[in-house]
């Protein structure tokens, strides 16, 4: 049976976890008295990593989950492949409840459908490149001369092909990186964890990698759920982010829509340094034709042009190099007006234009 290519790949339902002794005496104190993560600190010794989480990831889509340090981020993602199991809730993957699997499905389920890429590349010493990228394969027991053909197919895709017989001392660490990502992606597997992965490298090099992933995220169209506390991060790699507090999600959207529209004191806090010459786009600039027309006039037929996902950054060039307001086209028709004030209102105030 061929899987909804529209239908969610996952989807996280009403997913607590709160560590201790006593976490299941304080989960019901949760549901039936609403008590809070102090209190349940307090009267049970335990406490709460993660709170009350429901959201769903697109096939293809990368899912950015971010928050500072302590806001359950990390402890979310391990949820997903049951290196932690949750105290309430359940965790969907292709229509799988991961939570009800047993030990050996389990880890049939782990080695088939995810891969997780970490923090530290976690590679062996003893292995030479090319057979760390195929161990999942041989996991899979995947006959050899299989398993060494995929693993060369993975490296030349993250440009490593020449390095295969080397060992992980003899690489740089962003090249070290670049062969967890080959392993977790030669097993083919339908989600990708990518639990702060470039965040040990140096800024270069992670800028460099970032870019690698972008590019290799095209090609393989991986449905990945990407940790990071790196809101820069999050708005260049990520379709949609997902800002996390005291173990809760306060806000999901693209980026576009967390720095215009931010859910809270918190969430406008924490978008306050991005440049809105990254992330805001035409549609969220634009009024209505009608409008311009009866405020100002009709637009000259030779006005310029852009699509509606154009970014603020290449319609302020445009606008400094024509005086004409800008005409917003969708399938071939004017949907809406930019105009320098439009423009201005959106730099200074970070407001959509009404």
């Amino acid at each position: 049976m061929q899987a909804d290519q529209t239908a969610p790949v996952v989807e996280v339902s009403k997913v607590w976890k709160i560590f201790g002794a006593n976490a299941d005496i304080a989960m019901k104190a949760v549901k039936e008295e609403g008590i809070g993560k102090a209190e349940v600190l307090e009267r049970y010794g335990a406490v709460v990593g993660v709170a009350d989480v429901s959201l769903s990831v697109n096939r293809g889509e990368i899912f950015c989950v971010m928050g500072l340090s302590g806001s359950g981020k990390s402890t979310l993602v391990r949820h997903f492949n049951r290196l932690l199991d949750p105290t309430s809730g359940t965790i969907s993957i292709e229509g799988t409840d991961v939570t009800s699997l047993a030990p050996a499905p389990l880890r049939e389920f782990r080695n088939r459908k995810i891969g997780m890429v970490f923090q530290n590349f976690a590679l062996l010493p003893h292995r030479s490149v090319l057979d760390n990228v195929a161990m999942p394969l041989e996991i899979r027991q995947l006959n050899k001369n299989d398993r060494m053909r995929r693993a060369r197919e993975i490296l030349d895709i993250v440009d490593l092909g020449a390095w295969g017989n080397k060992f992980a001392h003899e690489l740089s660490g962003g090249m070290q990186q670049r062969v967890g990502l080959a392993r977790a992606l030669a097993a083919d597997p339908d989600v990708l964890l990518m639990d702060e992965p470039f965040s040990a490298l140096d800024p270069l090099i992670r800028r460099q990698l970032q870019d690698e992933f972008i590019r290799l995220s095209k090609i393989l169209k991986k449905t990945t759920i990407f940790i990071t506390h790196d809101l820069d991060e999050a708005v260049r790699v990520g379709d949609r982010i997902a800002i996390m507090r005291d173990g809760r999600v306060v806000q999901i959207g693209t980026a576009e829509e967390v720095v215009m529209n931010p859910a809270d004191d918190y969430v406008a806090e924490f978008v306050a340094g991005i440049s809105r010459l990254k992330v805001v786009r035409a549609h969220a600039v634009m009024r209505p034709v009608a409008q311009h027309e009866a405020e100002v006039g009709p637009v000259p037929a030779d006005a310029p042009q852009v699509a509606e996902s154009e970014a603020l950054s290449k319609i302020i060039h445009m606008a400094i190099a024509d005086d004409a307001p800008i005409v917003v086209m969708d399938e071939g028709q004017s949907v809406g007006i930019i105009t320098r004030r439009d423009i201005l209102q959106v730099v200074i105030d970070g407001t959509e234009v009404s």
